[in-house]
């Protein structure tokens, strides 16, 4: 079993060669998404190693149903005030659906972006062995790149859903994906929605780190989409997902509890009124 990288072990910015320390030495990576730069003060704070400007900003933050529709142009000011919010863990911005699969030029061309009017430290984009080549051009051009394979979402109606990839004979599919992507020199991979035993092999056999979503226990760090572990969505919730608050009740409660002094007259009270200097 890998031990959890301590705070007196944790470095005080993480750069992506921590990632090959930290596989080398057993320490779990730890990964959120973020979209802002005040929750992304607070994970930064709370030690979280990455935090992802990801796609699922679509629906999180935009309500869309799906990842699809979120462009460039939304995802850059968040991914900017995400990098503002931080001192010491890496960002890293997706690469959004239709902003790189023309190909290599417009994936670093996207990717280019992102690191100059972001300030992000990585991008990622999802693919195995059809994005090889797009890896390969954006980390030669000095843009550290993270994989996503396994279910892809930007692929949701390619793969016919939200369906676990790598049962049975796609299997071996999955594996040529991870290979493909390091051998693109991606720093680490996200697995996502892959079987358990699978994601296990797949990390032993990779020298890069993996990032499980839905993939079991041992990969070498997980991720979660914040508002899922923190409670604050509505809606189905993946069965991958551990809720570890349920701030979607507390906001509730609080907002609830003003429109409620508001409409008494109990608030604002004369403690938090200004008294006439005038006399």
């Amino acid at each position: 079993m890998m031990a959890c990288m301590s705070q007196a072990s944790a470095p005080k910015r993480v750069r992506i060669r921590h990632f090959q320390a930290a596989k080398a030495a057993g320490e779990r990576i730890t990964a959120l998404t973020s979209y802002d730069a005040m929750t992304a003060a607070v994970f930064d704070e709370a030690g979280i190693d990455v935090l992802l400007v990801g796609d699922s900003a679509a629906t999180t933050v935009l309500g869309e149903t799906s990842t699809l529709p979120v462009t460039v142009d939304e995802l850059i000011p968040m991914a900017r005030s995400v990098a503002r919010g931080v001192s010491r863990a890496l960002v890293v911005a997706d690469l959004p659906f239709g902003s790189y699969e023309r190909g290599p030029e417009q994936a670093l061309d996207t990717a280019v972006r992102f690191m100059k009017e972001a300030g992000v430290q990585a991008v990622k984009l999802e693919g195995g062995v059809r994005s090889h080549a797009t890896i390969k051009r954006i980390v030669e051009a000095g843009i550290p790149v993270m994989a996503h394979i396994g279910y892809t979402p930007q692929s949701e109606h390619g793969l016919g859903g939200h369906v676990v990839q790598g049962r049975g004979d796609s299997a071996e599919r999955v594996r040529a994906d991870a290979r493909a992507v390091q051998d693109a020199g991606a720093f680490s991979v996200v697995l996502e929605m892959v079987p358990a035993v699978l994601a296990a092999e797949i990390t032993r056999e990779l020298a890069i780190p993996t990032i499980g979503i839905g993939a079991g226990a041992e990969c070498d760090g997980q991720i979660l989409v914040w508002t899922d572990a923190m409670g604050l969505g509505t809606g189905r919730v993946p069965r991958f997902v551990r809720k570890y608050a349920d701030l979607r009740t507390t906001l509730l409660d609080a907002a609830s509890a003003y429109r409620d002094e508001v409409k008494s007259g109990a608030f604002p009270s004369a403690a938090e009124s200004f008294e006439d200097q005038t006399s």
